[in-house]
């Protein structure tokens, strides 16, 4: 298995552990720190990030043309889009109907596949082209698709923590560091290089945000 394996398997584990967190049960009907987002939906949209990747790799290889991570992140549609989107509507019921059953049956589930995934992964060709249904007419190498998932995994595990009053989880730093590099390479993406170069290096003269979403 690559190192991309390993590193989103790693955040796979500890997004496991939060939703079987007691907090995360008892805050299930409640709003998150998202807004239009219950926690149970946020809940929902994290397991997902684990729940897709068997399923990717049980569709036959798509046919659609294999882009590169950066030409994925330039295509998708809900970086900029605002919570009443309709792709960030369907991103939130696709995590409402993940969470129908309740907390309980969320984290088997995303246990019981993630306790699979191992194999799976390993049995994989890196470079074998997948894709998610709601993505338009592209795919991803496997390799750049569990880039896209750990990123999630980190970014939302943070999300749910700050919702429930839990501390967010200790990542491996393999994990942060590929974390940190995507989301760096969007921000400058987004906003340029000089706004970010100043934000990491210059406080004086750093703008008020290069947040890569």
């Amino acid at each position: 298995m690559t190192g991309t394996g390993e590193e989103f398997l790693a955040a796979a584990r500890s997004a496991a552990e939060l939703l079987r967190a007691p907090e995360v049960a008892a805050a299930w009907r409640r709003p998150s720190a998202l807004e239009e987002f219950g926690v149970g939906a946020l809940a929902g949209h994290l397991a997902y990030q684990v729940l897709c990747v068997p399923a990717a790799l049980e569709e036959p290889q798509p046919v659609e043309e294999k882009v590169s991570l950066a030409e994925h992140y330039r295509r998708v549609e809900w970086i900029g889009a605002g919570p009443g989107a309709d792709v960030n509507v369907r991103i939130r019921e696709g995590g409402e109907r993940l969470a129908a059953e309740g907390a309980v049956v969320l984290a088997d589930r995303v246990e019981a596949t993630l306790a699979g995934l191992p194999a799976a992964l390993g049995a994989a060709d890196a470079g074998r082209a997948v894709r998610l249904p709601f993505w338009g007419p592209w795919s991803l190498g496997l390799a750049d698709l569990l880039v896209t998932r750990t990123m999630e995994l980190v970014v939302h595990c943070d999300d749910l923590a700050v919702s429930v009053g839990l501390g967010t989880p200790d990542f491996p730093p393999e994990v942060v560091d590929s974390v940190v590099g995507l989301l760096a390479r969007l921000a400058v993406h987004r906003h340029g290089a000089v706004p970010v170069l100043r934000a990491l290096a210059r406080a004086e003269r750093a703008p008020t945000t290069i947040a890569a979403f």
